[in-house]
């Protein structure tokens, strides 16, 4: 049977089964959700509390008035929450290689892409479920955007998350053994967290320094926040929505050339073994 010849039914039936994997790993692993929402919570309830009698803010977009300081950091720590589930999701992605359960999914007779985007997509769904019990735990502290903001915010969380998705994705097929993704992970969440705008708006580092705020700019973990941060309050940033949904695609198509037995690692990999 060729791809071609596949019914709806069968593309639905495999999507299904990829999702229920991830759902279940996820179900079993209660302490990933628990992890997920303890470091934004502790960003929120204390160092926000802290940083608010030092930190002053104007009125910066999409923002009409002063806010509090823990208002601000809402939509980057909604973006942490999906940085660290997709680099959680890429970590399992080198478990599932060494385990061989890897190349049993890439031996299916669907495309790549489609195999890589259904793991992908179902890791967001996760990672949407995490940030909107973040938010309601943040409702409770006072922290609430408008009504509709919860709904608008939604594409701009599924945009965020397939782009952090496939980068964790693209630096999973990187990587040839599990013990060595734990370096790598801090190596790419820490620098591109704290060297955005989630924690400070990118005025006030220009303020400080110029480089860090060029820096800053080009960060993608920026227009994630960025593209969260104006959904939220009902507006679009249409250079953030430009820039994730760019590096989606680039991120996304390194991910599935990696992937592909015939080139990137694999085709070393296969060679040496």
């Amino acid at each position: 049977m060729t791809r071609k010849a596949f019914p709806a039914s069968a593309w639905l039936i495999a999507f299904a089964g990829i999702t229920r994997r991830e759902s279940l790993r996820f179900v079993n692993q209660r302490g990933r959700f628990l992890a997920a929402l303890v470091r934004p919570l502790v960003w929120l309830f204390i160092f926000a509390a802290g940083f608010r009698a030092v930190l002053g803010l104007s009125i910066t977009e999409p923002y009409d008035t002063y806010v509090l300081y823990e208002v601000y950091v809402t939509p980057g720590l909604c973006a942490m929450i999906q940085l660290f589930n997709g680099m959680q999701s890429s970590l399992s992605m080198v478990y599932d290689r060494e385990t061989g359960a890897m190349r049993t999914l890439l031996v299916s007779p669907f495309p790549r892409w489609f195999l890589l985007g259904s793991k992908l997509l179902a890791g967001v769904i996760v990672s949407i479920i995490q940030v909107y019990t973040f938010l309601a735990i943040a409702w409770l502290w006072d922290i609430r955007p408008p009504l509709w903001g919860y709904v608008a915010v939604l594409p701009a969380l599924i945009l965020s998350g397939l782009m952090l998705g496939a980068m964790g994705l693209f630096l999973s097929s990187a990587i040839k053994q599990l013990e060595n993704f734990a370096g790598v992970m801090n190596f790419v969440i820490f620098p591109m967290f704290f060297a955005s705008s989630a924690l400070y708006p990118l005025w006030r580092m220009r303020e400080s320094s110029t480089l860090l705020h060029d820096i800053c700019a080009v960060n993608p973990f920026t227009h994630a926040v960025e593209l969260i941060r104006f959904a939220l309050y009902l507006q679009v940033n249409w250079l953030s929505l430009a820039v994730v949904l760019g590096c989606l695609t680039a991120f996304f198509g390194l991910a599935i050339f990696m992937y592909d037995p015939g080139k990137g690692r694999w085709k070393n990999r296969r060679g040496n073994g």
